[in-house]
């Protein structure tokens, strides 16, 4: 199925505070700023070399920086590059928008031997997007290529890999009822949909991707879904995936100003203890909607850490 360019969700849900099997506490403290000192280390032009980059950046042992721009490049569909620490811009792959892929919103992995690994959230045979691997000489090869039906479709982030060389990801789109998979694809690019959201209390449409513990569980967000009483959709999840494909929902947000969670677009990280830290793009105090928190979730407690007030 063909899908629009992503749009995060900024409509206006009635008001509710609640708790799906946790206790929240709102702690706003005081925002140090301090002036940093800012170089530019390459500016793009939009042509060839790339342009609007939505990703963010990784880096190697020798200091060079490697992404992707959304547009760009020798047919306007987005690049992979690298910058070496001279500020040098090297385009390594310039997608066509055909069969490779086009647009890519996520940012890259690295393995051992220098390959990078990505998504774009559209190109490929059903211009669903697809998951490409990009070598050290600049040869892309297009890993698998989402149909958009029931192995999902648009991925809007990027991935994450095992020690066995298995990818892990989100989709935003495709599924059985259209609002996204988790999904793993094996070294042999077979892909397996481990679970895909319905867009009710278990949540839909992530735009995040996943991290992964020792235990083979995948953790992240999703943007829309969860509970919410007054039956005009859901506010989003922060949701667990087992080994198994079982999926919990960890914490559902209710959006008011006392917890902050709404509208979750970025994904989480995890500390030694377990827990969770995320934002969120609403919710809190402050603007009409709130201009969203930074949050920590763990088993008994749901805290938001620091809240945006525009």
């Amino acid at each position: 199925m063909e899908q629009t360019e992503p749009l995060f969700r900024y409509t206006t849900v009635n008001r509710w505070v609640g708790c799906l099997w946790m206790a929240c506490a709102l702690a706003v403290p005081s925002v140090t700023r301090a002036q940093g000192s800012e170089i530019v280390l390459y500016s793009f032009t939009g042509g060839v070399d790339g342009g609007n980059p939505q990703s963010p950046l990784i880096r190697d042992s020798a200091g060079n920086l490697y992404g992707t721009t959304r547009v760009g490049g020798a047919s306007n569909q987005g690049v992979v590059y690298k910058l070496d620490a001279t500020g040098h811009e090297m385009v390594l792959y310039s997608f066509t928008g055909g069969a490779d892929g086009a647009h890519p919103y996520a940012g890259l992995i690295l393995d051992s031997a220098g390959n990078l690994y990505g998504t774009t959230y559209r190109g490929g045979p059903a211009n669903a997007g697809v998951v490409y691997k990009v070598d050290v000489a600049g040869f892309e090869t297009v890993l698998y290529a989402f149909t958009g039906s029931a192995d999902g479709g648009n991925p809007y982030a990027g991935v994450i890999r095992d020690s066995d060389g298995n990818l892990y990801g989100t989709t935003l789109y495709g599924g059985a009822a259209n609002a996204g998979v988790v999904y793993e694809l094996d070294a042999t690019g077979h892909e397996t949909v481990l679970y895909p959201f319905t867009g009710g209390a278990d949540g839909g449409n992530p735009y995040a991707g996943v991290i992964r513990d020792s235990a083979g569980n995948l953790y992240g967000t999703a943007h829309n879904g969860g509970i919410n009483p007054f039956g005009t959709g859901g506010l989003g999840v922060v949701y667990k995936v087992d080994a198994t494909g079982h999926e919990t929902v960890l914490y559902s947000c209710p959006g008011g100003a006392d917890d902050g969670c709404r509208y979750p677009v970025a994904g989480v990280i995890h500390d030694s203890h377990g827990n969770l830290y995320g934002t969120t793009a609403e919710g809190g105090p402050g603007c009409l909607y709130g201009c969203g928190v930074v949050f920590k979730l763990n088993l008994t407690t749901c805290q938001a850490l620091a809240s945006q007030t525009c």
